[in-house]
């Protein structure tokens, strides 16, 4: 797949359900140019199952995650977050339904935010990611 996406000139890779591992070569071809979302306010509850563990661990706040990828689960730089207050929940699809609109306005933000150039790494701690100054979200700031 990554040769694929390499001769199709492709400078970043978009992970919306993929719900599956890249390697670490597929990694090493698109460095810092692997996103993913995430059900969740990472680092809490990666993985598989993000809503159901945070409905086990009885939490009234849920969110949605955009970060990079790296070679664990989920534990990519953060770019960008938004909680949602769900004090009452406990059907993961309903929860689920509260989560989708915010990540259909998170994606494809961090995608506008990246083209821009807008997205660089804090050169005293790689794992913050910052958003140039101006550059903030356009829809729902």
């Amino acid at each position: 797949m990554a040769d694929w996406l390499a001769e199709r000139g492709a400078e970043l890779v978009v992970l919306a359900g993929y719900m599956q591992l890249l390697s670490n070569e597929f990694l090493a071809r698109f460095p810092e140019r692997v996103i993913n979302v995430h059900p969740a306010l990472l680092p809490a509850f990666p993985g598989l199952g993000a809503v159901e563990q945070a409905l086990a661990y009885g939490v009234k706040v849920f969110g949605v995650t955009v970060h990079f990828v790296d070679g664990g689960v989920d534990s990519g730089p953060v770019i960008l977050q938004q909680a949602v207050e769900v004090p009452n929940a406990f059907d993961p699809e309903a929860v689920l339904e509260r989560l989708h609109p915010v990540e259909h306005e998170l994606l494809p933000e961090a995608v506008r935010l990246i083209a821009q150039g807008a997205v660089s790494f804090d050169p005293d701690n790689p794992r913050r990611v910052v958003i140039a100054s101006g550059a903030g979200r356009s829809a729902g700031s």
